[in-house]
Formats: C-alpha cells, structure tokens, sequence
C-alpha cells in the first residue's frame, strides 16, 4: 500500500484498532448451532404456511421488487391489502408499511413531531429512535429509564424553560436489550395529563404479548395520542414494519414523511407474507401460548441453577460487565453448539456487556436445560 493511500485510510484504521483494543471490534458471524440469538420468537420465519404463501402470491404474479416509490408506479395492491388488515387487527384508524423498523422510526421522528415540539425519549430506547430525533426539529431529552417521574419532571422543566409545542413521549413496549415491560399504563395517563403523544415501539411485543400477539398497547387501542410501530422482522417472521396511528398522521406522513416518499416500497412479497403472519396470530393461538410456557420454563430453569437474569422476558440478558470476559463466555457456549452472541456498548450502557439469550420457538425445553447447563458450568465460580 502506498503511503497516499494509506494515508487516506489512517482514520479509519486507527479507529478500529481502537475498537479491537477494547474488545469490541465487531465482525459477521455465520448462523451455526441452536438458536437463542434470533428474534424469531414464534417460528415463523421458515413456518410451511409463510412459505407458501410466498409460492402462492409468486405463482400468481406477485412481482418481487415494488418498482418504486408508492407515491409513484410502487403503489401495489399487496401493500394496501397489508395496510387494511394490519389496521383492523391492530384497532387502528389507519396503518403504514415500511421497510424495517429502524426505517418506520426515523420516519416518524423526522417527520411528525414538528418545530417547537419536545421530544422525551427513554434512556434505552432503540438506536434508530435516538437516530430519527436527532435528525428531526423536535428538541429531545432523555428520561431515566422506566421512571414515569423523570418523564413528567422532563415536561415541566420544559414548560418552565419557555417550551410552548406538541410533547412526544417515545418508548419500547419491551426493551430490546434488558427485556423489561414499560409502564405503559403510567405513561398513557402521563400522555392524557400533557395532551402529548406517545410512541411505543412494539417491536418485540408484537405477536408475543397481548391479546392474539397484538402487542402491549393493545389494551389502549383506537386512542387518539397513541402510535405504535410494530416491527415484522421477529416474531412476524418477515420484514418491514407498520406503523399505527389515527388517519390524520397517517395521510401527513404519506405527503411530508421523505423516508416514505423517497424510497423504493418494500417488496410486495413481504406484504404479502406480512398478511399471512398476520393470519396466523389469529388461527394458531398456540405459538404464542407455546412461547409463553417455555419463556416460564426457562426463567424457572434459571432460578434452579442460581443464575441471575434481570428479565422475565423472552429476552434473557446475562449480565456480565467486562467486555472481553462477556465475548469469552459467548465463545465458549459457541463452541458447545449454542448461537449466543456477546452484546457491548455503545449498543448497552459502559460495564454491563452482556450475553443476549433469546427464547423462541425454534428451540424446546431439552435445548434450554442443556444451554443453561453449559451456561453454569462455564461460570462457574465467577462472582457475579
């Protein structure tokens, strides 16, 4: 390499040098042994249903690829069908499909909380909301993590300071990291008091949690200062996410939203396998009744071999501090044949690196004693 160019890459270099120094340069991994690191909690990623109705919907000239944007010729029929029947099963006025979830939430941000407008964000919400507020006109500020209290004590400070706009209160249903449920019925009654907005990423809440997987905003749907964003790329088995909302932010998201009107629309096909996931939720109430037993088993698994686990989620975080001690455990479980990987900041707070085990249906209850038990033997004698 010559020195212009190596020059030209010293940054970039230097930074990940950095990176490895403090154990956490990260690299692409390949999916081997059992699964407790996907978000596939139900299944249906590789279910015979969703497959052939991907078979079914190609067969009859569902095209793979929208064309373009949906304002333009990308309008397909796949994608309003999806939008119809996402609203009524999630008891919404309205609903909009997008790409990913980490695209629906900075859409939002940057498009529906306006100028003047405040922000309030829970510490541990997802990087693409901390993204989309960033980016947006909204001032932002971060609550304590679940604490109603710092929230209102947030808008009042506000209000005290001279803040006169639209609050948005944003927050996950359940954390992605910490697997813990939010206050939302606290936080509602929050919404109500301030005439604010609240936005809950449901992402994986939906199709676990609720009634027919609904998601834990459920029980206050049809409200109208509630949007949710239900990600389809974990326990939907597909990809993209919905936005739900009442028709007003629906239709101003569709004439202001640049995500929405720049991009190329999902594939329709993921509309269409979004549909039958839908239509499962519906007709195979035991995938989640099935889930839920084994996410019991397994905290109760867990209690029997003195572990510790601050959830009672599907989410299982295994707390562990040191970055490279956490990557070194995660190893090793790989090499007993259990896909678990090591999480570290900036994805979670300095000092609480982690192991992330996730509980899904592509596992049973023998290939959870077999995981913890390789998980106890591999700390054992640590002081936790």
């Amino acid at each position: 390499m010559d020195s212009k160019h190596a020059t030209r890459f010293r940054n970039y270099v230097a930074a990940l040098h950095a990176l490895k120094d403090d154990h956490r340069l990260r690299g692409l991994k390949p999916r081997v042994g059992i699964d407790f690191t996907s978000n596939d909690y139900l299944a249906l990623a590789s279910a015979p249903r969703m497959k052939k109705a991907i078979v079914a919907a190609l067969h009859d000239g569902t095209p793979i690829g929208a064309g373009g944007s949906r304002l333009l010729r990308g309008n397909c029929e796949e994608h309003e069908r999806l939008e119809a029947q996402a609203a009524q099963f999630f008891s919404a006025d309205a609903a909009l499909f997008f790409s990913s979830g980490y695209v629906a939430n900075f859409a939002v941000l940057t498009t529906l909380p306006q100028r003047g407008d405040l922000l309030v964000l829970d510490s541990l919400v997802h990087a693409s909301i901390h993204e989309g507020a960033r980016a947006g006109r909204a001032d932002v500020r971060i609550s304590e993590h679940n604490d109603p209290q710092s929230v209102e004590s947030t808008i009042r400070d506000w209000r005290t300071s001279g803040g006169v706009g639209r609050v948005w209160i944003v927050v996950e249903s359940v954390y992605s990291m910490d697997g813990d449920f939010a206050p939302l019925g606290e936080l509602v009654a929050l919404a109500d008091r301030y005439d604010a907005f609240l936005m809950v990423d449901e992402a994986h809440a939906t199709g676990v949690y609720g009634e027919q997987g609904r998601g834990l905003t459920a029980a206050y749907e049809r409200r109208g200062n509630l949007l949710a964003v239900h990600t389809c790329g974990k326990a939907l088995g597909a990809v993209g996410a919905i936005v739900t909302a009442g028709s007003a932010l629906r239709d101003f998201m569709v004439n202001r939203c640049r995500p929405f009107i720049f991009a190329t629309a999902p594939s329709p096909l993921m509309a269409v396998a979004v549909r039958e996931a839908l239509s499962i939720l519906q007709e195979e109430p035991e995938r989640q009744q099935r889930l839920a037993s084994l996410v019991a088993f397994t905290h109760r698994e867990i209690g029997l071999r003195g572990l510790r686990s601050p959830s009672d989620t599907q989410i299982v975080p295994y707390i562990v501090g040191d970055n490279a001690r956490a990557m070194q455990l995660a190893s090793a479980l790989q090499a007993r044949g259990f896909d678990i990987r090591g999480i570290r900041p900036p994805t979670v707070p300095v000092g609480t690196a982690r192991l992330r085990i996730s509980v899904t249906l592509n596992v049973g209850e023998d290939d959870v004693r077999a995981m913890l038990d390789a998980l106890a033997e591999e700390t054992k004698g640590w002081l936790r």
